[in-house]
């Protein structure tokens, strides 16, 4: 099933039908037993005649007063890519250690209030002329620590600055327009089999300028990990979103520029659109 945040309230998708769910966004993500819930909550609901009709008209971003946090260099392309761009300023072997090492990269991406939703304008900074957006596979996770559903991530990143110094990641990766979100949350009965697909199109005036996928097989770590890592000493009281890296990265001469459209699909979850303001 898909849950839908909307400025009249959530909305659930279940095969053909839309409901119109109890609550808020926060009290009604926040729950470790989502699934068979909301199977009850619908069990005695009419469906909504309008329901698409809303959900087109009235999205918001999938998220309430929530976190977005992030992992780093997941997939062996991402650990190829950071290598790359910190070469020149002997930054390179921080990311083939922690590739390898037991404890992975996170770091926290944005606070709800600078996201933004399928449908908005992302942003690329002013003092940056290297910019890339990241597909990701991204975590809902309760404030248990409990993974219960997912949603389509984009981890704007400015690549010039963060390959100057690794200490400048969170000017690379935190900023205002940098972390989209949605379409929805994808709430299943049990995991994302690992041949999940993921696809990242870019098209500039029209034209597809970039195209690349990947699955989240391809991802070093067990999503059990990365939660387990980010709640050892960090609470979340409405729970948080959790993005899990990028296996697909434009080359090296690309960057993105003003009115390029990108499109990031995730098998089962849908499609999440945002416009380069």
């Amino acid at each position: 099933m898909k849950l839908y945040n909307t400025t009249k309230g959530v909305i659930i998708e279940q095969g053909n039908g839309f409901y119109l769910a109890e609550g808020d966004w926060d009290t009604i993500i926040n729950n470790d037993n989502i699934y068979e819930d909301t199977l009850t909550l619908i069990s005695v609901q009419t469906p909504l005649p309008d329901g698409r009709e809303r959900i087109q008209n009235e999205l918001l971003p999938p998220i309430g007063n929530q976190e977005i946090w992030a992992s780093g260099v997941t997939y062996f392309r991402s650990r190829e890519a950071r290598m790359e761009e910190s070469k020149d300023v002997g930054g390179g072997d921080f990311y083939d250690r922690v590739y390898y090492a037991e404890r992975p990269e996170l770091f926290f991406k944005s606070p709800a209030y600078r996201a933004v939703g399928h449908g908005q304008k992302v942003r690329i900074r002013r003092d940056s002329k290297w910019n890339v957006p990241e597909p990701e596979l991204t975590l809902a996770i309760t404030s248990s620590g409990k993974i219960i559903g997912y949603t389509i991530g984009n981890d704007m990143s400015s690549r010039d600055i963060e390959g100057e110094n690794p200490l400048y990641l969170p000017q690379a990766k935190s900023y205002d327009g940098a972390a989209a979100i949605g379409p929805c949350v994808f709430i299943p009965r049990g995991p994302l089999p690992k041949d999940t697909g993921i696809r990242l199109e870019i098209i500039r005036d029209g034209a597809l300028l970039f195209s690349g996928e990947t699955d989240i097989g391809q991802i070093k770590r067990e999503f059990s990990e990365l939660a387990g890592y980010l709640f050892r000493e960090t609470s979340f009281k409405y729970g948080c979103l959790l993005m899990t890296g990028t296996g697909v990265v434009p080359p090296d001469d690309f960057t993105l520029d003003h009115g390029d459209e990108i499109r990031i699909s995730i098998s089962q979850i849908g499609t999440l659109v945002n416009i380069v303001e």
